[in-house]
């Protein structure tokens, strides 16, 4: 009785989540039709750093193409803002983001910061009536991306998770396929992000910025910048190499693993994981860090299969990113993704359109505001990524088994709940 209690309110929730993704749609609608003078799009960014340099590169190949109007710079360095402002051409920097939210022109905000502060901006540009495009992962935490996903329901603001291989067609037609059962009952699914670092510098080392900044820059504000983490002094170590510390950000698991596991959870219909373990350590690079170097993490799932992540740092000889299904097996390629039998034969095969890109993934947002184009990566799908990576990270930390708790929303160690060892019913993410 209790297994099918749980599986009625699973799917209760997610009947609750397709409905609001149809109400996101309408209100993107009516959002489109207040925008600025020809349906241009006022932006603002919020971090000018190395990623949010990376959007800036995006937002000056669309700014014609796309009617952009670049707004608004903001970063606690003032001088990466100023110079976020040039390299744009916006009218405006400001080293406090909430100047950057009171700005009336701005209709979409990009979130381009450190993890730590994905929420807190986010929850603050949706509050001052903005859309979002929110760099990966949605925040640091669960409770952050709960908190996260509350807020847009609430105001119904646009927001776009930055995991933009959802842009590649390949993962919705897997899915499209797999619906239609062209591998039979999937059981399981194997996918990698590896890397291979210098043997002196370990992943996201940047010895030369951190020599060069031994003290703090002058107009640089490290207390905006610290937030929510705990409070230390100047740490140049700390800002400039802020993936490899988990008082800013998840390391292996939540910057290159949301990348992979969002992929198959699109493809297989995922929500959230009943069970998970990481495994793995600080193997090669004991310098300070406290977030694995290496890390593996395995997720299984109500509906009766397992997902693998490989993540090595250490050597980039990689995996087939591939589903296992009962009839078949489907594995994605350079140009999309094959099908097969257990004997060769292609069951079904799909040459992809689009691919990992931002500017793919900036537009999809514009549409989905102008017109109400569904989103490639909505932030239920952003909630579901943080759950599964912060469970894997949770279970490295304490060497235990973790479990989802749905009823309490919470990861907790798998041994305190009640788990199915069957399949429950597929509960599927809003189309």
């Amino acid at each position: 009785m209790k297994s099918q209690s749980n599986r009625r309110s699973f799917i209760a929730r997610s009947g609750a989540v397709a409905a609001s993704a149809g109400v996101i749609a309408a209100s993107a609608k009516s959002y489109g039709r207040v925008l600025g003078a020809n349906d241009r799009l006022g932006v603002g960014v919020i971090g000018a750093g190395v990623i949010g340099r990376a959007h800036f590169g995006v937002i000056n190949n669309l700014k014609e193409k796309n009617n952009l109007l670049p707004v608004a710079v903001s970063d606690c360095w003032k001088t990466r803002a100023d110079q976020g402002k040039e390299m744009i051409g916006a009218e405006s920097s400001y080293s406090n983001y909430k100047e950057l939210l009171d700005r009336k022109e701005v209709d979409y905000v990009v979130v381009a910061t450190p993890e730590h502060w994905h929420w807190t901006m986010t929850i603050d540009a949706m509050d001052a009536g903005k859309a979002v495009y929110c760099e990966k992962p949605l925040t640091h935490t669960i409770p952050e991306a709960l908190a996260v996903l509350k807020k847009q329901k609430e105001t119904k603001r646009p927001l776009q998770v930055g995991v933009q291989a959802m842009s590649d067609d390949s993962y919705i037609t897997a899915r499209d396929a797999i619906r239609k059962g062209v591998i039979g009952k999937v059981i399981q699914a194997q996918i990698e992000y590896v890397r291979r670092y210098d043997s002196k510098k370990g992943p996201w080392r940047v010895p030369d910025e951190v020599e060069k900044y031994q003290s703090k820059p002058a107009d640089l504000d490290w207390k905006a910048w610290l937030g929510s983490a705990p409070q230390i002094d100047w740490n140049p170590n700390h800002y400039f190499e802020w993936r490899c510390y988990s008082a800013y950000s998840g390391g292996i698991c939540t910057d290159l693993f949301i990348h992979r596991i969002t992929r198959i959870m699109k493809a297989c219909d995922l929500l959230y994981p009943r069970r998970v373990v990481g495994m793995g350590g600080i193997w090669q690079w004991p310098d300070g860090r406290d977030l694995p170097d290496n890390i593996e993490m395995i997720c299984e799932y109500p509906r009766g299969m397992t997902v693998y992540v490989l993540g090595t740092m250490s050597n980039r000889v990689g995996i087939d990113h591939l589903i296992r299904g009962y009839r078949g097996t489907l594995k994605f390629t350079k140009e999309g993704w094959v099908a097969e039998d257990k004997d060769g034969k292609i069951l079904a095969e799909h040459k992809k359109t689009g691919g990992e890109d931002q500017n793919l993934h900036h537009t999809n947002l514009h549409n989905h505001i102008r017109n109400g184009e569904t989103l490639n990566c909505p932030p239920e799908l952003g909630l579901a990524g943080v759950v599964a990576v912060n469970m894997a990270n949770e279970s490295w930390r304490s060497s235990k088994v973790m479990g989802w708790d749905s009823k309490n929303q919470k990861m907790v160690p798998a041994d305190t709940l009640s788990l199915s060892h069957e399949p429950e019913e597929v509960t599927e993410l809003p189309s």
